[in-house]
């Protein structure tokens, strides 16, 4: 495998022909970018074009990764050309919340085959119940295949997000790419870090990834009172206090929910994912320490999927982290992406993107949809 990463600046020179060189139909072209990209999309074009025959995906974001780096308003581009490792994409419509089960069925099925080993799916960040989505894709891939991936961002907007369908940035779509054969080689990491604080309450009212009350208690009035004067600035805010949920008070699984919109008129809010009915949930807030701690933990867990080691092949590494995290650690943001390096083997190269929810196993196994984490996909063949 032949891995080429870089990071193209608005306004800054790029040279197509650093990309065309590695083009092939075994080509995988990986593009994070900024959200107003899909008002300019000549700057995407410009990629695209250099490797015409390659496999090409990505999403906006609310913060580009390129090695220890973190940019707004740029690319962060990966091309990886395999040498044993053949690779299809599909992509499915998500034009609401109620079309991601289906969606996640149709990547699915688009996808399988016998000798598929894995899929990284990119979605559209607003459009979507990411909880469906993921649950279609298990119901169809079972657990044998590794599902890793990321929501598309848009910084703390919350209005538009886009993937690449057709090589252009479109809103509304899921895309993927499945990875076939016994050469390739996945690891994947998640870690949080948060610390949950407040009393755990049962969710007496929700529907889907709505959230009407909690101990019989209207939501958003109850999550206002946690958050006191920063209550005027939700969604936004609510980056800053997720929801930690586990199906009872005995399940040691905790799953993190993020906010991405509230609705004054029934006191609601509406999440990344699932909150349902009957489940126990809790504030988080942030530790920065342990923030820190968690994506170099989520690069650890990475060996576990490469027997305790990695070839000599080049290693691609995939961060993709909540734009929670961001906002908490601010300036020692960098630290978080520095500590996944750190770990990940000497010369691997990294991009990705701070998103709207994270895919990958909890450990390992079916993939779940996580929030206000760091999640790691590496990729090297053998």
């Amino acid at each position: 495998m032949h891995v080429e990463t870089c990071s193209i600046k608005t306004g800054g020179s790029f040279s197509p022909a650093s990309l065309s060189t590695l083009d092939s139909e075994e080509t995988l072209v990986l593009l994070f970018g900024a959200p107003d990209l899909i008002d300019t999309p000549h700057r995407i074009r410009e990629v695209v074009d250099a490797c015409p025959r390659s496999h090409v995906m990505g999403c906006s974001t609310a913060g580009e990764i390129h090695g220890c780096e973190i940019s707004d308003n740029s690319m962060a581009v990966a091309t990886l050309r395999f040498d044993n490792t053949p690779i299809r994409t599909a992509q499915a419509a998500v034009h609401s919340p109620h079309d991601s089960y289906a969606a996640g069925r149709a990547i699915a099925t688009q996808l399988t085959q016998p000798s598929l080993r894995g899929v990284l799916v990119l979605s559209d960040g607003l459009n979507v119940n990411g909880s469906e989505l993921v649950k279609g894709l298990n119901d169809t891939l079972g657990e044998a295949v590794v599902v890793t991936g990321g929501l598309a961002g848009d910084g703390t907007h919350f209005k538009r997000t886009w993937v690449l369908k057709d090589r252009t940035p479109q809103s509304g779509y899921v895309t993927a790419v499945g990875f076939y054969g016994d050469h390739i080689r996945l690891g994947h990491g998640s870690k949080g870090g948060w610390d949950k604080f407040g009393p755990e309450r049962q969710v007496t009212k929700s529907i889907g990834n709505v959230l009407y009350e909690l101990d019989g208690r209207p939501a958003l009035g109850l999550y206002k009172e946690y958050l006191g004067d920063r209550a005027s600035g939700l969604p936004a805010t609510g980056l800053l206090f997720p929801l930690a949920i586990r199906p009872s008070q005995a399940e040691g699984k905790v799953l993190v929910r993020t906010i991405l919109a509230v609705d004054e008129a029934t006191q609601s809010m509406t999440f990344a994912g699932d909150i349902p009915e009957g489940v126990f949930a809790q504030l988080m807030r942030a530790n920065f320490d342990r923030l820190i701690q968690g994506a170099s933990e989520a690069a650890t867990l990475t060996f576990d999927h490469h027997n305790g080691s990695y070839s000599d092949s080049p290693t691609l590494s995939i961060a993709i982290s909540c734009v929670g995290r961001r906002l908490v650690l601010g300036e020692r943001t960098e630290e978080e992406i520095e500590a996944t390096l750190e770990i990940l083997p000497k010369g691997s190269r990294q991009i990705g993107f701070y998103s709207y929810g994270e895919i990958s196993p909890y450990k390992s196994g079916a993939c779940d949809l996580h929030n206000q984490t760091m999640t790691l996909t590496t990729i090297a063949e053998h």
